[in-house]
C-alpha cells in the first residue's frame, strides 16, 4: 500500500481539476493539469518531464512505475493519429484518463500525472469546426492538457485557428501550441515564426505553457541526418523569454542521451515526448541508446528472447504485418489489432513488458531529463495556488489593437519561412 503524506492528501483535495473530480470522486490518483508538471520542472531548473505516449497499456503502466520510482511527475499522452477517431491504438483520448486513474490506484502512484491530448491536428476549416465539438468531449473524458497543432497551416491561419479554438479549452488546462511541422532537417522553425504565434496569442490573453518547434527531429524510426538542433532551439527559446513559454520537444526517439541532456541544460524545454521507443521496448525488441529498434542483417527487427511479449505472439505479429505489406515504420499500426492479444498473455509476460518500459523510462527521467525528485515541487505548486488552477506564467505584453484578424493576415506576409516538403507528417 502507498504511504500518503499530509501534503499529498491536501493536494488531492484541491489539485484535481473539476473533470477529474467528477469522473473519479473516490480516487487516490493525483491527476493534475499539465501546467502543474511544467511548473515543477521550472522550479527545479533545467529539468524535463517525460511525456510518454501511451500507445499500449504496458507503456502506461511502466511509465507510471518509473515516475513513482524517480519521484517525478509525468505526462501520459496520446496523439490524434494514435488515439483520435481514426486511431491506430486501443488507448485513446476518451479512455486514457480511466486507464491512468485505475493504474495509479492499483499501483499506489502518488506522483502527479497529467493527461495530455497531443498533436490535436487542425489542417482546415472542417477540422476546426469538428474540433469545437470534439475537444469538449475529450475534457469530459478526463484530458487535463492539450496540444493544438495547426502547424500544417500558413502562419496566419495557424495563429487564427489557435485563437478560434481557445474558448473550448478550460483555462486551467495545460496548453501547448506548435509552429513548424516535425519533418526532420527540412522546413525548420524560425524565431520570426515562433514570435508571431506567441505574440499573437499573448495579445489575446492566451499564454501557452509550451511551444513545439520543428527543430530537426522526426517522428517514428530513426532517420539519417535528423536530430535536435540545440542551438536553433535555444535561440528561439531565448527570443520567447518575455512571454514565459517553455519548449515541448517532439520526436525524442532518434536522439542520443547526450543530445537530450543538451536540450535539458541549454534550452527552456520542460516537456519531451517519447513514443516509438517505449512501444518497441514494451514489445521486447532490441533498442540502442537512442531508443530505436535495431535491425538484423536481413533488415528485420530483433526480438530479444525472454523479453517483452512471447516469442509466439511476435511471430504472429510479424506475419500479420507482412500480410499487410507493412514496412518497419508501419508497425505502429499493430497496436490496435493486437492490444487484446497482448493483454491475454500470462501475468509474468505482462509484468516483464511493463518492467522493461519502467527501467528504460526511469533511466531517461533520472540520468537524461534531470527530473528526479520533482514530484514535491509539483505538489508545492498546487498547495501554493490552493487550487487545481495554478494560473498562467505569462501576462499580456502585446497590444490587442495591433493583432486583429486583418492585421494578423497582413503581418504574416512579412515572415520569411520555409515550411519544407509537402506530405503527411502526422504521428
Amino acid at each position: 500500500m502507498a504511504l500518503y503524506s499530509a501534503d499529498f492528501e491536501k493536494a488531492l483535495q484541491v489539485g484535481r481539476p473539476p473533470n477529474i473530480q467528477k469522473l473519479f470522486p473516490n480516487s487516490k490518483a493525483l491527476i493534475v493539469s499539465g501546467k502543474v508538471v511544467d511548473r515543477a520542472m521550472l522550479a527545479k531548473g533545467k529539468a524535463i518531464t517525460m511525456a510518454a505516449n501511451g500507445r499500449n497499456y504496458f507503456v502506461i503502466r511502466g511509465a507510471l512505475m518509473a515516475a513513482q520510482r524517480a519521484n517525478c511527475p509525468i505526462i501520459i499522452e496520446i496523439a490524434k493519429s494514435e488515439g483520435g477517431q481514426k486511431a491506430y491504438c486501443a488507448v485513446n483520448y476518451w479512455n486514457m484518463a480511466r486507464i491512468v486513474d485505475a493504474l495509479c490506484n492499483e499501483l499506489g502512484i502518488t506522483v502527479p500525472v497529467a493527461i495530455h491530448a497531443d498533436h490535436y491536428g487542425i489542417k482546415n476549416d472542417k477540422d476546426l469546426a469538428a474540433a469545437k465539438v470534439e475537444i469538449p468531449t475529450m475534457f469530459e473524458a478526463g484530458i487535463t492538457s492539450i496540444a493544438i497543432d495547426a502547424s500544417h497551416l500558413p502562419d496566419d491561419q495557424n495563429l487564427l485557428a489557435n485563437l478560434d479554438i481557445n474558448p473550448f479549452i478550460p483555462a486551467w488546462a495545460g496548453l501547448e501550441t506548435e509552429v513548424g511541422e516535425i519533418k526532420g532537417n527540412q522546413g525548420l522553425s524560425t524565431v520570426d515564426e515562433a514570435k508571431f504565434l506567441i505574440q499573437g496569442l499573448n495579445a489575446h490573453d492566451i499564454f501557452p505553457d509550451w511551444i513545439a518547434l520543428n527543430n530537426g527531429t522526426t517522428h517514428g524510426l530513426e532517420a539519417s541526418a535528423a536530430g535536435i538542433q540545440v542551438g536553433l532551439t535555444a535561440g528561439i527559446h531565448k527570443a520567447l523569454e518575455p512571454y514565459k513559454v517553455n519548449g515541448a520537444q517532439h520526436g525524442t526517439s532518434g536522439n542520443s542521451s547526450e543530445r537530450l541532456r543538451e536540450i535539458a541544460s541549454q534550452t527552456a524545454t520542460t516537456k519531451a515526448n517519447v513514443a516509438t521507443a517505449l512501444q518497441m521496448i514494451s514489445w521486447g525488441l532490441e533498442v540502442n541508446d537512442y531508443g530505436n529498434a535495431q535491425l538484423d542483417g536481413d533488415g528485420n527487427f530483433i526480438k530479444v528472447k525472454g523479453e517483452g511479449m512471447t516469442e509466439e505472439l511476435w511471430v504472429e505479429i510479424v506475419a500479420y504485418a507482412e500480410s499487410k505489406g507493412w514496412k518497419k515504420g508501419d508497425y505502429k499500426n499493430l497496436n490496435l489489432p493486437f492490444e487484446n492479444k497482448l493483454l491475454a498473455q500470462p501475468k509474468e509476460i505482462r509484468d516483464r513488458m511493463a518492467k522493461r518500459v519502467e527501467d528504460f523510462a526511469y533511466k531517461m527521467m533520472t540520468e537524461v531529463f534531470n527530473a528526479k525528485d520533482t514530484a514535491p515541487l509539483a505538489i508545492e505548486a498546487i498547495l501554493k495556488a490552493g487550487s487545481h488552477d495554478v494560473g498562467p506564467k505569462g501576462s499580456r505584453i502585446e497590444d490587442p489593437a495591433r493583432w486583429t484578424k486583418e492585421q494578423i493576415i497582413e503581418r504574416a506576409k512579412t515572415i520569411a519561412s520555409d515550411k519544407g516538403p509537402e506530405g503527411n507528417f502526422d504521428d
